[in-house]
């Protein structure tokens, strides 16, 4: 799954990296918050920086063409080098950009968010949205390094934090029901994050080394995103629109809440998943005039086959199955029950 370095000294592991390859030139791409808040924290030789506007907006071809003209501009060759700094948007478009660039140079993630950290940065999914559907064009392809340094968490707002958090979640329960057990018996705010994010690396490390590019059991990864990223995705130009992490908790409890109803969990593990979902998300309820349009989003969704629609169910707390048919009449069931909380 490529090279992933855990540090408390970023400086010490990139000055290795880049004196052992001999890049002809270097490029950083952030967006406006990273390039204030943790790129002055990076020891970086001669380079151009390219800095985009922040947010899921702005992950489109349009801001890649940006990104393809500045180091065009540059005459960067194909022995370049692109460190992405920044949370999922950049490290996803970056690495699409470089991959793409002159058939693929380099490129590096330094992740500062917990969502980057513990799996957006980790397992080569590369790309951007378009026409509205998220992450619908893209490839896969592993970095040559990611750095991952807790000092950027230091830099995040308590929502940011919190988004994040909502993959680590998914990460226990479709993977490890006995650190589940651990996690819920601690307070959100007496976390270890290091211990959190070296658990979470590991498990999507192991999933995706037995499934690279996604035919099987890297689908599990997918928990909570079916009905999460189409109403992310619906919410997103809309005064409502929610942080990555917020519509994966929704996506997370409406899954589960389906699998429940077909006893493949029992009501006690969906009530402590809820219990314990709750105690850290907001409940974001559901207008019922969006709702048909969340439909359509989730009729989109990159795991579907023809025209079923497939998502990931728990059958346990800490195992679930990948390739569950679900219904529009169980999604809206499910965002319904999801509101009535």
């Amino acid at each position: 799954m490529g090279q992933i370095t855990i540090t408390s000294d970023l400086n010490t592991e990139l000055k290795q990296f880049l004196s052992k390859n001999n890049y002809s030139q270097i490029a950083v791409l952030c967006d406006e918050n990273t390039y204030q808040h943790c790129y002055p924290l990076i020891d970086i030789p001669d380079h151009i920086v390219i800095t985009i506007p922040s947010g899921e907006e702005y992950k489109n071809i349009e801001t890649c063409g940006k990104v393809w003209g500045a180091i065009t501009d540059g005459n960067f060759d194909r022995k370049s080098l692109l460190i992405n700094i920044g949370g999922g948007v950049i490290g996803d478009l970056g690495g699409f950009c470089a991959r793409t660039y002159k058939r693929g140079i380099d490129f590096i993630n330094i992740p500062t968010t917990l969502l980057a950290q513990v799996d957006a940065s980790i397992g080569g999914k590369l790309g951007v949205d378009f026409n509205g559907l998220k992450n619908h064009i893209g490839l896969f392809s592993i970095p040559e390094l990611v750095i991952i340094d807790q000092i950027f968490l230091k830099t995040l707002s308590k929502e940011e934090l919190r988004s994040g958090f909502a993959e680590v979640i998914k990460h226990h329960i479709i993977a490890d029901g006995v650190a589940w057990k651990n996690l819920v018996s601690k307070s959100y705010d007496q976390l270890d994050w290091t211990e959190i994010v070296r658990h979470s690396i590991e498990i999507k490390r192991k999933i995706v080394d037995s499934d690279p590019t996604e035919k099987g059991a890297r689908k599990l990864l997918n928990f909570g995103h079916t009905i999460g990223h189409a109403v992310e995705t619906f919410l997103l130009n809309t005064s409502e629109k929610l942080l990555h992490g917020e519509a994966v908790a929704l996506g997370m409890i409406c899954e589960s809440y389906i699998a429940s109803q077909r006893d493949m969990i029992s009501e006690a593990d969906l009530h402590q998943i809820i219990k314990y979902i709750n105690s850290i998300y907001p409940i974001h309820r559901i207008k019922d005039e969006y709702k048909k349009e969340i439909i359509k989003y989730a009729l989109q969704d990159k795991k579907n086959e023809g025209r079923q629609i497939l998502a990931v169910l728990p059958s346990s707390i800490g195992s679930a199955q990948w390739d569950c048919e679900i219904s529009k009449e169980d999604i809206l069931d499910a965002i319904n029950y999801y509101n009535q909380m």
